[in-house]
């Protein structure tokens, strides 16, 4: 009987690369950091989604049952990503001439659309639309309130940051650098810099089309409130693992931990995971830049979704990637090469799992998920005339179960 093979991680959280052990043997509860519904996701946010589905799939190739969330933001979302601007889905209706409603819905459809074209599992993973949760946000803020953690200001009630003493713990970063983050536009009434909106008021003669009432007056809940109260609702108040992209280490997935732990009295995320950012020609996709590309373009250039998967499988998820579309073509003919000798040459009888390869690769998906030598593994595999084909075709679907 063979050793079992540990899986490794790389924890934001503490720096370092730690064996995962779960908090409740055989299961794994993962929250993965969702859309915000006012616009169509372009490639580079998909690297996250990409990022969650690989963790699911590497944590189910490791025998464990996975239950997942991944959140639709549809409120409360502002357009400076701190306190400031106007919430993008109303920003967004007002410029369209829709209600906020039908944007998040069209939207939503788009995303769904988008990552089965990626080839990510949505089987039993849960989908929650914080609009769907705001009683909770709004209990949430009032242990809050009662703890001394939040305060309330004449737009809104706020955390206070200075109140949880291990504040910026996530990604190590130094306070003032939060601060500096914090400093969108000053608001004379927080207590610190970089305190954050729990709940914002409706402005005075400003009807919003998303508000809800609550005990301070009438508003909308911040987006941070709104994660941490659908992930305690959906997974209780400790997770195994939560994901997303960089950007969010120093803000939002902070402000996460401070609210969430403070709430809950309880270590909120054990093991944090973020992919590091997509790049065209060395600057990282934006609205401000111009430089969008969504997967209907690579379409249009007969580039199928999933070579943009494999393209993405070759970099480690934590090395940041330059799109050109060079490399993308490369990838898609590389794997219609793939798919070609899957159909012609190896034909349709299963064989024996060889257990060598089978091994390298396990080894591979469970060191920090790294999927670069999984896929140089795979043309390894293919070029070894040692092994029938029998063989090949059942090892190869093996690996896909991770790879997809």
């Amino acid at each position: 009987m063979s050793t079992p093979i540990p899986l490794y991680l790389h924890n934001t959280l503490s720096g370092k690369q730690e064996e995962f052990t779960p908090l409740k043997e055989g299961l794994v509860r993962m929250y993965n950091c969702g859309p915000t519904v006012y616009d169509r996701a372009h490639i580079g946010n998909m690297r996250s989604y990409v990022l969650a589905d690989l963790a699911r799939r590497v944590l189910e190739y490791n025998d464990y049952t996975v239950k997942q969330v991944i959140n639709i933001t549809d409120v409360g979302h502002l357009t400076s990503n701190a306190d400031e601007g106007e919430d993008k889905l109303e920003k967004a209706a007002q410029q369209r001439g829709e209600t906020a409603q039908e944007i998040a819905k069209k939207y939503t459809e788009l995303f769904f659309e988008d990552i089965a074209k990626l080839n990510v599992r949505t089987e039993g993973t849960e989908f929650p639309r914080a609009t769907a949760y705001v009683n909770e946000q709004i209990a949430m803020i009032q242990t809050l309130e009662q703890s001394g953690y939040a305060y309330k200001t004449s737009d809104g009630v706020y955390f206070d940051t200075f109140a949880f003493k291990d504040y910026g713990k996530l990604g190590d970063i130094p306070t003032e650098k939060l601060e500096e983050g914090a400093r969108v536009e000053k608001n004379n009434e927080k207590r610190n810099p970089t305190d954050f909106a729990l709940w914002k008021f409706s402005k005075e003669g400003e009807k919003r089309q998303q508000e809800w009432d609550s005990t301070w007056g009438v508003g909308f809940p911040g987006w941070h409130i709104e994660c941490s109260a659908m992930s305690r609702a959906l997974l209780g108040r400790q997770l195994d693992i939560h994901t997303g992209g960089i950007d969010h280490i120093p803000v939002h997935h902070n402000n996460e931990i401070a609210q969430s732990e403070a709430a809950n009295k309880k270590k909120f995320v054990n093991y944090w995971l973020h992919n590091a950012f997509i790049t065209i020609e060395g600057r990282r996709m934006g609205k401000s830049v111009g430089n969008l590309i969504n997967l209907d373009q690579l379409s249009d250039r007969g580039i199928a979704p999933l070579s943009y998967r494999y393209w993405l499988l070759t970099v480690h998820y934590r090395a940041p990637a330059n799109f050109t579309w060079e490399a993308v073509e490369g990838a898609h003919t590389a794997l219609k090469k793939l798919h070609r000798h899957f159909v012609d040459e190896l034909g349709s009888k299963d064989g024996s799992l060889d257990s060598t390869y089978q091994e390298k690769f396990h080894t591979y998906a469970n060191d920090d998920i790294d999927t670069p030598k999984a896929v140089a593994l795979v043309w390894d595999l293919i070029k070894d005339r040692a092994l029938t084909t029998e063989d090949k075709r059942t090892t190869l679907l093996n690996f896909d179960n991770v790879l997809g």
